[in-house]
């Protein structure tokens, strides 16, 4: 493969540390090629059911039932307040949801998936369909309204700059990572996440995410810049975002002199827990940290996380309770979703540490559980979406229990990851 960056860079690091886990042709991989090419019907029956429309799938439409919502977040439904909540109508149940615009934060993700599968495949014909709703993206590199332009363009534009480069490709990836540098307030130290909220200056875990936007445009065009205020925000989120045993707060908002105005939750199950998904972006975002600064505070970081997340989740297959302070109990969701971005990350962190296999063995048992047919839809099914059973936003009511493409990016891209530091490629599956 030729013209790797970011996530190039990592399937360069990770092929380049790939030396220490020789080929195991004795191993049954039935497992994961099915898994690919059930990937692949279901991604080319949504793309050929969408057809030239401009439709960004994004998960399927759910309602809540107060009762449960309380139940879940341990609340009196007698003082709950729902008025924010609004239940979608009742012909939509089922059916599958679309970003609401390109501007959704999750817009980039379908680009993306058809980006990983492609790569896995060689596929043309997916190559082909990347290429088209991509294109859908472009106007997004001028938008300056949130921190998650990084998951929009880097997933979609990011990829595609990987695998069919072109200057105007180029030129988009630097201008949305001007753009979220214009978020950068160096007096905090940290990228603004949102511009809604009570908040004087909200950072989420999730913003962790969006820095490999910035190391891959530093790697672009050599500029420090990109790379320093990716680090900078690495440091205080690193600081102010963890408690003692390592899990994160889903928010810090700041005043304007760098002191911390509120830790809370939007996601999680109440300010002190430990929302699932938040600790996967942590040990993701630390991670790839390491891996373009070799700072060992990052990894000891990532490895403390991860440590957190191994220890705390008790599921036997390892798949997390949507926050990890959810009562227990068998109506409690899982979140796929923090399976998946979990397993990409601790794929890459087995590469970079000498004691990696003990992460690598677990994120072999998540994509094990992962593709089984508790999480894994049947082709045909679930929508065209890969995964099931994941939670976006439960205490807003808001995608629970259902796919999301966000869910399906992070599982491709820890197949792909698993794949190249298992040397396998799909032909010889």
């Amino acid at each position: 493969m030729k013209n790797i960056l970011l996530l190039g860079y990592v399937v360069v690091t990770l092929l380049e540390c790939s030396s220490c886990a020789s080929p195991q042709p004795e191993e049954d991989y039935g497992w994961l090629k099915s898994a690919i090419d059930t990937s692949v019907r279901q991604l080319e029956e949504t793309v050929a059911d969408i057809g030239d429309s401009v439709l960004l799938p994004r998960s399927i439409w759910t309602g809540y039932d107060i009762d449960f919502l309380c139940s879940q977040l341990q609340q009196n439904p007698m003082t709950f307040k729902d008025s924010l909540r609004v239940k979608p109508v009742t012909e939509v149940l089922g059916t599958r949801r679309y970003c609401t615009s390109i501007y959704d934060w999750t817009s980039g993700f379908f680009p993306g998936n058809l980006w990983l599968i492609y790569q896995i495949t060689g596929k043309e014909n997916l190559k082909d369909a990347a290429i088209h709703f991509t294109n859908f993206l472009y106007p997004v590199r001028k938008y300056k309204g949130t921190h998650d332009i990084g998951f929009m363009m880097n997933c979609s534009y990011g990829n595609a700059y990987r695998l069919a480069p072109a200057d105007s490709v180029r030129q988009a990836l630097i201008q949305t990572a001007d753009n979220l540098c214009g978020r950068f307030d160096s007096k905090i130290g940290c990228i603004r996440s949102w511009d809604f909220g009570r908040w004087n200056f909200p950072v989420i875990i999730d913003n962790m995410m969006n820095l490999d936007l910035l190391f891959y445009v530093y790697r672009l065009t050599g500029n420090p810049q990109y790379k320093e205020i990716a680090l900078q925000h690495a440091r205080v989120t690193q600081q102010h975002q963890f408690r003692e045993d390592y899990s994160s707060y889903h928010v810090v908002s700041y005043n304007d002199d760098r002191s911390v105005e509120e830790k809370c939750t939007h996601q999680g199950k109440n300010d002190d827990s430990a929302w699932a998904r938040g600790q996967a972006w942590g040990v993701y975002g630390y991670t790839s940290c390491y891996r373009e600064s070799k700072n060992t505070l990052f990894l000891q970081q990532a490895k403390n996380i991860a440590a957190m997340i191994m220890d705390r989740v008790k599921t036997e297959d390892l798949i997390p309770l949507w926050d990890y302070d959810a009562p227990d109990t068998p109506e409690t969701p899982r979140d796929v979703s923090a399976a998946s971005i979990t397993a990409s990350a601790l794929i890459e962190l087995s590469t970079l540490t000498e004691n990696g296999q003990i992460y690598l063995n677990y994120a072999e048992k998540l994509l094990h559980s992962l593709s089984s047919d508790a999480y894994l839809a049947k082709a045909g099914t679930n929508q065209g979406f890969l995964l099931m059973h994941s939670v976006g936003s439960l205490p807003n009511g808001s995608e629970i229990d259902t796919p999301l493409n966000y869910a399906d990016y992070y599982y491709l891209e820890a197949l792909l990851r698993y794949m190249q530091v298992k040397r396998l490629d799909y032909e010889s599956l």
